[in-house]
């Protein structure tokens, strides 16, 4: 059910760099508007739809990069033009949420935030919509930071953890820590253990609150804030002049907000929900290789791809030109994708490992 009230927000974070799903994605077409598992939408116009299970579009914000701004635009015709913030650089989590936070305080001192990457995969969305719900009424009421923490299903050494505490109202526990990425064997402890959840990166907290801890924690960031704030009051409806905009965000540290605040917060600042509605964070092609459909000997085709396998298993196999032929023949748990100016062929169990070659080849080009 939408909150109408006014004093809610969803903030939408669509800045991607497109470098884990590589070469559909692109830094001129990131992650965040493909439709990479078929849907018929991309990844943010279904996070812009779940948003709006929570609140009103009109209280819905989506912070983005100059290069895929028009994109964006087009992908999400019922936001409003004011509601999408271009940031002139990409400064990671801490600058675009505080940036968010300015807008919505502006817009109701008393605003209550939730942050949402523009770029996972929610299942159940009415168990999203619940969840989220209570996460904003206990940062409402309470005055806390509460995060939503997914309940692990596997042993995954890919996601960050959060650390459950003391229950302090109904299902929402005490967050004692977060912790990075683990190992293997640490990882299966998490498992054991029950009281660890992974970091779906979704927070909820009043704005003030935000800016506050921001200030608190990170000092330079906050005083950069706190000029565009000031500029923001004096402008009025003209808005933030661009060169101050400019010049501001490119003295700003790239910085998550996990690092430079969660991780600084004091005991019983921060709350989790643990949930499970069906989380991934699609943090590469296997995890799309997990979601789809797949032939007896588990091979999984998308897009146009006409697949010619013999003796293949485990393979995922795409192409962007439809009825286009991609053949394989015995090879085992393979990833190919193919583009109309790359292909990409490596084993599903490297498929991290993608990055890297974006990387390399940023590298070759400047």
């Amino acid at each position: 059910m939408t909150n109408n009230d006014g004093r809610w927000f969803a903030v939408i974070m669509a800045g991607g760099q497109g470098t884990r799903f590589w070469p559909e994605s692109t830094e001129e077409r990131p992650k965040q508007l493909l439709d990479l598992l078929g849907t018929g939408k991309s990844l943010l116009r279904m996070s812009f739809e779940r948003a709006a299970s929570i609140v009103p579009p009109s209280n819905i914000l989506v912070v983005t990069g100059r290069m895929i701004a028009s994109m964006v635009a087009k992908d999400l015709p019922d936001l409003p033009p004011g509601n999408m913030l271009v940031e002139p650089f990409g400064r990671n989590t801490a600058p675009c949420i505080g940036w968010a936070a300015l807008h919505v305080r502006r817009r109701c001192p008393e605003g209550i935030m939730t942050v949402l990457p523009a770029d996972h995969l929610v299942m159940d969305e009415k168990a999203f919509s619940v969840v989220m719900q209570l996460a904003m009424e206990r940062a409402q009421s309470a005055g806390t930071i509460v995060t939503i923490g997914i309940r692990p299903h596997r042993a995954e050494t890919g996601y960050g953890y959060v650390e459950g505490g003391r229950v302090v109202s109904g299902p929402v526990l005490e967050a004692v820590r977060f912790v990075e990425k683990p190992d293997r064997l640490t990882a299966e402890h998490y498992l054991q253990d029950g009281n660890y959840f992974w970091n779906a990166g979704i927070f909820n907290f009043s704005a003030e609150r935000i800016l506050s801890d921001i200030g608190r924690f990170l000092p330079a960031l906050g005083q950069g804030l706190d000029r565009l704030g000031k500029a923001m009051a004096e402008a009025g409806a003209a808005g933030v002049p661009e060169s101050l905009l400019e010049e501001t965000y490119s003295t700003m540290q790239p910085i998550s907000i996990d690092y430079g605040v969660m991780e600084k917060e004091d005991r019983g600042a921060i709350e989790v929900i643990p949930a499970t509605f069906g989380w991934s964070d699609l943090g590469s092609w296997g995890s799309i290789y997990e979601r789809l459909p797949c032939d007896k000997d588990g091979n999984v085709v998308r897009g146009g791809t006409l697949p010619v396998l013999v003796d293949a298993k485990g393979c995922l196999l795409s192409t962007s030109r439809p009825g286009k032929v991609v053949a394989v023949c015995g090879v085992d748990n393979l990833v190919v994708i193919d583009t109309d100016d790359a292909v990409l062929i490596c084993p599903r169990g490297r498929d991290q490992d993608v990055r890297k070659l974006t990387e390399i080849m940023k590298s070759h080009r400047s």
